[in-house]
């Protein structure tokens, strides 16, 4: 199957004049029972089933964060789309509170209603009370579609560099 990931979110939510996305589309925060819902919200997506990421990152965003950042929309009391994300306080011997952003989907079917900037919304609302100033978050440098989102978003490429090298075996 074709991968046409956060292909929704790019013409996601026009409704700026009308107020906040987030007043459009309920959202709340995540929960144990929303995994399987991830999870076929990335099938739907993608064509995959990363069951092992969701659970960890589920575990990690339920148990392990001291403060819970992550969040799910719902529509007519179904998930709709969700956004996890977690609070970092600094690396490299570095202060510097910021949210990182690890994943944001939003169910095909749930398309162009604004769910994608109505998680975003809200995500900033929470992280402004917590006196959180910076979000980051990772992209492949092709995917073009959630680049321009997150463009619309307010997000702009970083002086970061991400380095990698492979371990020989």
């Amino acid at each position: 199957m074709a991968q046409k990931p956060y292909q929704d979110f790019v013409e996601d939510d026009q409704i700026d004049d009308e107020g906040p996305a987030r007043d459009h589309v309920p959202i709340r925060s995540l929960e144990a029972d929303d995994l399987e819902a991830l999870i076929r919200i990335e099938r739907r997506n993608t064509g995959e089933e990363r069951r092992e990421y969701y659970i960890a990152k589920m575990k990690e965003a339920l148990d392990e964060t001291g403060i819970r950042v992550s969040l799910v929309a719902e529509v007519d009391g179904h998930v709709a789309g969700f956004i996890m994300a977690r609070t970092d306080y600094g690396e490299f011997g570095r202060t510097e509170p910021a949210a990182v952003m690890d994943t944001i989907g939003v169910d095909p079917r749930f398309g162009h209603q604004g769910i994608g900037r109505a998680l975003m919304s809200q995500l900033f609302t929470n992280l402004g009370g917590l006196m959180i100033e910076t979000t980051r978050t990772t992209v492949a440098w092709d995917n073009f579609a959630l680049l321009g989102f997150l463009e619309k978003c307010g997000f702009a490429p970083s002086q970061r560099l991400i380095f990698k090298r492979t371990i020989p075996s």
